[in-house]
């Protein structure tokens, strides 16, 4: 009887490469087959066991199973004239494309182990360059992420904190370019925005409204991205939801000092022909203060689901809702300090924001795969903003509910957005690396926007005060339809390129624009790769710039082209190292028509929108370039890690045609985060992030007094530059059981060195000078996880 045990050298690589866009919600495996000697076994043939879904090996050895569901699956190896020898199981997940290498025994030694070495998760050939995946235990183990997958991306190379902000702030800001330019699909879902206490021209916020524990695998690309993807200029953050328990209930309960408190639960639909998870959560703070020193105490809610049901063998659907709400007071109270400029307005906020998906995946045999998806997304915001010191200082005396009430509004908004996606996605396999695919979409966006500023606003970019009064109460929908088509395939000997098209309309601005996009890796040897891509991106402005004023209607999709290459050298089957250069040109960027040096560009997402609504052009020209060096070591068991430094360059040019540092203009950034297991019951983690200091404009002093407001110099746009940013997290977990079921206790500190960094310069108009704030010094983090109705899981064929 043969004997075949597998030996697993090595796991997944933790941060490495990806997949791209999952438009099948399938995965894939490939790898070689050797034998013995290690010489490729020609035509043999890799299966899951029990099934027809074979991959046959070209005469390289090389072979390919595409398209295959997610889940757990045993598999067999036969070479010619040989019976079929079992390789052990192997997890495919959605969007991911796995490799294994197989080296099968000689036929003299049938009994000894046939060695599978699973080696490192492989991007799909259609994804040449800048591509990144992240597992929901490197976002849970992080030290500094605070289980927030925004905050952990904010880790790999491109990426940099918020300007002045990163303690409070998880925005994504890629290359340069705005968070505003960044894409979100979950489980095929488009989600205009993942996080809470947001508005509508912004992309990020406090905490993400995702549970770390529904998240199965992050795929992040910063650049050159095939042309599956429509509508942004910098990046897209896809993130595949695991499918619940398909054997038994159960769940978990967690607390997080950070995010709050609640839990999973999860079991089988229909027998285990269908799963569902559910996530809950809270935050807690309000239950012990009312006040966390800014007037009030941030609530939010969120809640996370996901069923799956097979049909049948060819068939498959799942549903998907992302769900958050979120409240919070900013402003003086009676116990609070009224001496900062921040208590000088007071803030009411609400919001919530909601995304709904249902998909039906197809198989056509083993070589297609169609993926027709329906979604819906909603988001209403809430704000109102009181001046407390628009007359000058108030009265002695006052009581902060009596300032408050006879304070005037200066900004109202209740808006409302939403959009209907319709898409349907086919992808065809030809041969071991050939690729063909296609798709449509059509995009309906609903937009109630009402919102006013009725003695205009002392904006600090304008020497006028109350400059811009508007009250906009507007209704509209629009349309956005798209398609694309891409190929991929070999044109010679270990040169594999993708070429691929798109052309979206948008019909709310009467533009329609056509995306060509082209890639190309060549394998220098087994272990050394170049790659190289070429593509044009455009993305219209947000609705809010459009409707705001009647000449924004007028704005163009802005566009950004990119030049991406580099290389990527597996130094071993754990250690990976990669260099990769780029070059974004920006034309068409919108730009203030009354302030010829500001470009939004140069400013940025704010939460305080109110700042940057003003009449606008598309005549922004910029470039942003850098040179990303990185370094990806795969957890073993003991230890894993990743480290990047980039040295990168961004400058804008808005109506007066001088290139100006953009706001995200960090010369040199480095990261590093990683864990080590001291054992089976404890481990820690560790994050290092500095970045070179931000630019920032200067206030224009002698106009600031004279008015007792803050005007900025717009003769020197982000011509002054901050300290540099340097901060250090660390954290212990303690794995135990509680009730006989596995629970984790951590504990971490966030800046454990208590650098207080730089956070901005704001005037404060009550003592009428300029004042400095800083980011929070050392605060610690404190999480709980139980795990409860575990057992041994039921074997899947």
């Amino acid at each position: 009887m043969l004997v075949a045990c597998v030996a697993i050298l090595g796991s997944f690589v933790a941060t490495g490469t990806a997949s791209g866009q999952d438009t099948t919600g399938t995965g894939a495996l490939s790898g070689t087959i050797r034998d013995a000697g290690n010489a490729p076994v020609a035509f043999a043939t890799v299966c899951l066991s029990g099934t027809a879904t074979c991959g046959v090996a070209d005469d390289r050895g090389a072979f390919q199973i595409p398209n295959i569901r997610a889940g757990t699956y045993a598999l067999e190896a036969t070479a010619p004239g040989d019976t079929a020898l079992p390789l052990g199981r192997v997890e495919v997940r959605a969007g991911v494309d796995q490799r294994i290498d197989v080296t099968l025994p000689s036929r003299e030694r049938l009994e000894t182990t046939v060695t599978v070495t699973a080696s490192a998760a492989a991007m799909p050939t259609e994804v040449k360059t800048s591509g990144y995946l992240v597992t929901s235990r490197e976002i849970a183990k992080d030290a500094g992420s605070l289980q927030d997958v925004s905050r952990y991306i904010q880790t790999l190379p491109g990426v940099v904190v918020p300007p002045g902000s990163a303690d409070f702030r998880n925005d994504i800001i890629v290359r340069g370019g705005s968070p505003l330019e960044n894409l979100f699909v979950v489980d095929n879902v488009d989600v205009p925005n993942i996080n809470t206490f947001a508005n509508f021209a912004s992309a990020g916020g406090t905490v993400s409204i995702l549970d770390p524990a529904m998240i199965r695998d992050v795929t992040f690309l910063t650049g050159g991205f095939p042309a599956s993807y429509s509508n942004r200029t910098s990046s897209v953050l896809q993130i595949t939801q695991r499918e619940g328990s398909r054997d038994h209930i159960r769940g978990t309960a967690t607390f997080n000092s950070f995010t709050g408190a609640g839990g999973t639960i999860e079991g089988p639909i229909d027998g285990g022909k269908g799963s569902y998870v559910v996530s809950a959560r809270r935050s807690i703070l309000d239950v012990f203060t009312k006040d966390v020193g800014v007037g009030g105490v941030p609530v939010l809610y969120a809640l996370n689901a996901k069923a799956v049901y097979d049909l049948n063998a060819r068939d498959r659907v799942w549903a998907v809702n992302i769900t958050g709400v979120d409240r919070i007071r900013l402003g003086p109270t009676d116990s609070t300090p009224n001496d900062q400029e921040v208590f000088n307005v007071d803030i009411r906020y609400h919001g919530w924001r909601s995304a709904t998906g249902l998909n039906w995946q197809h198989l056509f045999g083993t070589r297609g795969v169609g993926l027709f998806g329906v979604t819906n997304a909603m988001a209403s915001v809430g704000q109102t903003v009181k001046d407390l010191v628009r007359d000058g200082a108030p009265p002695v005396g006052l009581s902060a509910d009596q300032l408050i009430a006879t304070s005037p509004v200066v900004y109202h908004d209740e808006s409302r957005e939403s959009e209907t996606t319709v898409k349907y996605d086919v992808t065809w396999t030809i041969g071991v690396s050939g690729k063909l695919q296609a798709g449509g979409s059509a995009k309906q966006f609903r937009v109630n926007l009402n919102s006013q500023a009725p003695l205009g606003f002392d904006n600090p970019y304008s020497p006028t005060p109350d400059a811009d009064a508007f009250s906009l109460s507007k209704t509209f929908t629009g349309w956005q339809p798209g398609a694309y088509v891409q190929v991929t395939g070999d044109v010679a000997p270990r040169l594999n390129v993708t070429a691929g098209l798109r052309v979206d309309d948008y019909q709310y601005i009467a533009a329609t624009r056509v995306s060509p996009r082209v890639g190309a890796t060549f394998d220098l040897t087994t272990r050394l790769r170049a790659k190289a891509s070429v593509g044009m991106y455009y993305q219209q402005p947000a609705f809010l710039f459009l409707a705001v004023f009647p000449q924004n209607r007028a704005l163009a999709p802005f566009r950004a082209d990119h030049y991406v290459g580099g290389v990527t050298y597996a130094m071993s089957d754990r250690l990976k190292v990669s260099v990769e250069g780029y070059r974004k040109d920006y034309r068409d960027y919108p730009v203030a028509t009354e302030y010829p040096t500001l470009s939004l560009a140069n400013l940025g997402d704010t939460f305080n929108v109110l700042e940057v609504l003003f009449p606008l052009t598309s005549a922004g020209v910029g470039t942003a370039q850098g040179l990303e060096l990185s370094a990806v070591r795969s957890d073993d068991g003991r230890w894993y890690g990743q480290a990047n430094l980039s040295a990168s360059r961004a400058r804008y040019a808005a109506l007066d045609g001088v290139s100006s540092p953009g706001g995200f203009d960090y010369p040199v950034v480095f990261n590093l985060t990683g864990g080590r297991r001291l054992s089976s019951k404890w481990e820690t983690s560790l994050r290092v992030a500095y970045l070179s200091g931000r630019p920032y404009t200067p206030f224009a002093f002698a106009d600031s007094a004279q008015q007792r407001r803050g005007i900025y110099d717009l003769s020197q746009v982000n011509g002054v530059r901050a300290p540099a940013y340097v901060r250090a997290d660390a954290r212990i977990d303690w794995n135990t059981t509680l009730a006989g079921q596995p629970a984790i206790v951590f504990v971490g500190l966030q800046n454990v060195t208590g650098r207080r960094n730089f956070a901005g310069y704001s005037w404060n108009r009550r003592s009428n000078t300029i004042e400095a704030n800083e980011q929070l010094g050392v605060f610690p983090l404190i999480g709980f996880e139980w795990r409860f109705g575990n057992t041994p899981p039921r074997q899947q064929p």
